[in-house]
């Protein structure tokens, strides 16, 4: 039930996303039982292909603890991460990531490809997806069908 808390958490974010017109994927990091990291998706508003719902709030908590390294943290985010944010992931050393909804089409937790499963790298996180994962997938589906409508298509 912890898990679904901060997953609804982002959620939230992920619709704050959404009223700005950026896909709606939000993400949490949390130490300790507190929120230290939040993000999402806006890659379209800050002109950044690498302003991920992730990257923002491992940056967020990486400037709150005052250290690149997040040991012994935890990262909820709407949608299963994408190779990039997966390396961030790695390298700052996350103990835990929880997902909502799998990507098809660019997911590494298995859905094109596993990237935590690699025994050579130098860090393993812990994954688990499927939280919340009908609510996360129904945001981004209703997302994507209004584009759709909005566009004539």
């Amino acid at each position: 039930m912890q898990d679904e808390f901060y997953m609804r958490e982002a959620l939230s974010l992920a619709r704050s996303a959404e009223c700005l017109g950026e896909v709606p994927v939000g993400a949490v990091v949390v130490r300790d039982g507190e929120i230290i990291g939040r993000g999402f998706n806006s890659p379209i508003g800050e002109s950044d292909p690498t302003a991920h719902a992730e990257i923002a709030a491992l940056r967020d908590a990486a400037r709150r603890l005052g250290n690149y390294r997040l040991p012994g943290c935890e990262l909820f985010v709407t949608l299963e991460p994408c190779a990039m944010c997966a390396g961030a992931i790695l390298h700052s050393r996350i103990a835990r990531v929880i997902y909502g909804a799998r990507d098809l089409k660019t997911g590494v937790h298995g859905s094109v490809v596993d990237l935590f499963a690699i025994e050579r790298l130098n860090h393993h996180t812990e994954v688990v997806g499927g939280i919340l994962a009908d609510e996360c997938g129904q945001l981004l589906s209703d997302f994507f069908a209004s584009r759709r409508v909005k566009a004539g298509v």
